[in-house]
């Protein structure tokens, strides 16, 4: 079994990439009130900051700032992905090999994530949650996708209501070496 190594600094800021096991379906987006109860649920137990959120239909991605003794997003995601799977009635499918350790079909079993380096690296990641409704061709203008933090955003004045993410993809393709 690969040993994936996660980098852990306490109260450290972390990006997120988080997954259907069914891309294209649009379970986050029909149920979006379960996922944020889930989120709730977790924050009122285990506090963490949310910096950038954004929920589309089968991925999400966010931002996410801990406590500063605390390192644990993985145990965070965890209890996230449980809660929101426990809310659903059963109705996916399920590999034999789900099936015979107990696990629901909704999720893929990891989660991405980068470990924020400093200012510039958080701005960039911050943008890059916000444009996804953008880049996925959800909407045409970011204030019309509704599941958001870029609203937020627009209200404390860190971004203009038509600001569209100019210069966001050409930050991340020189680190996918496009």
């Amino acid at each position: 079994m690969p040993d994936y190594r996660r980098n852990r600094i306490p109260g450290g800021t972390y990006f997120f990439t988080v997954n259907l096991l069914e891309r294209g379906s649009s379970l986050l987006f029909t149920h979006i009130q379960d996922l944020r109860d889930a989120v709730r649920t977790v924050r009122a137990r285990r506090p963490f900051h949310i910096d950038a959120w954004v929920v589309l239909p089968d991925h999400m991605h966010a931002v996410w700032t801990l406590p500063d003794d605390d390192t644990d997003y993985s145990g965070r995601w965890k209890a996230i992905k449980i809660a929101f799977a426990k809310s659903l009635p059963k109705a996916e499918r399920l590999s034999a090999v789900r099936a015979a350790k107990g696990e629901r079909g909704i999720w893929q079993r990891r989660f991405w994530e980068h470990t924020i380096r400093d200012e510039q690296d958080y701005a960039a990641h911050v943008d890059y949650v916000h444009i996804n409704p953008l880049k996925h061709g959800l909407v045409t203008r970011l204030k019309d996708w509704p599941h958001s933090s870029f609203h937020r955003c627009v209200a404390r004045g860190i971004y203009a209501p038509d600001w569209a993410g100019q210069g966001v993809e050409d930050v991340f393709a020189g680190e996918r070496g496009v």
